[in-house]
């Protein structure tokens, strides 16, 4: 089993989970996740109640919603509704189930604390040395991360002085940077990390 294709468990179940290269991001199977927060045996019907409940109710959620082949318990690949980890986040909330609270609480947490980072930033920057402590990097490690983003902050103030677009060019400029010190693209640096 590959990054792109796999099979995480939670609480014995499975949920069928694919990386999507270029958007740098998981999707997830939406019935699986329904199947293990709910305990259903009939996730595929929990999930399109509930998707005409959202509907009417006027949450978005439902247009952000995609489709991909995985494979099923059968061995076919069958199409199924998929979401990204926003998504799924989101869909989280809207499970009425014990099992679904620990990850409510968490978002509740999580979402508080960024609120509290907006009124004083000095504590998104303490949360994430102790992240990268957490992770088991070294003081030196961590000031030099410190230092290479403020180096980062001064060139892209410099790039939006001279009139650069955000986004294609910026991406195109730290990939011409990064090919020049490192030999490898941005992407195939990152792959490398």
């Amino acid at each position: 089993m590959d990054k792109e294709t796999a099979i995480k468990l939670f609480e014995d179940k499975r949920v069928r989970v694919l990386w999507n290269e270029d958007q740098e991001k998981w999707f997830f199977s939406i019935v699986d996740v329904v199947e293990v927060l709910t305990g259903t045996d009939r996730p595929r019907k929990y999930w399109s109640d509930l998707k005409s409940k959202l509907t009417s109710e006027g949450s978005q959620l439902s247009e952000k919603i995609g489709r991909l082949k995985m494979k099923a318990e059968d061995g076919k690949m069958r199409l199924t509704d998929i979401a990204d980890t926003e998504e799924i986040l989101r869909l989280i909330q809207s499970i009425p189930s014990p099992k679904a609270e620990p990850f409510k609480m968490w978002l509740a947490k999580v979402g508080s604390e960024r609120i509290d980072e907006t009124a004083d930033p000095e504590l998104a920057i303490e949360r994430a040395l102790e992240t990268y402590l957490r992770k088991g990097y070294s003081k030196e490690w961590i000031d030099q991360r410190i230092k290479t983003i403020e180096v980062r902050k001064e060139l892209t103030d410099e790039w939006d002085s001279r009139g650069v677009q955000k986004g294609v060019e910026y991406a195109i400029l730290t990939d011409e940077i990064t090919k020049a010190w490192a030999g490898l693209s941005t992407k195939e640096y990152k792959n490398l990390k």
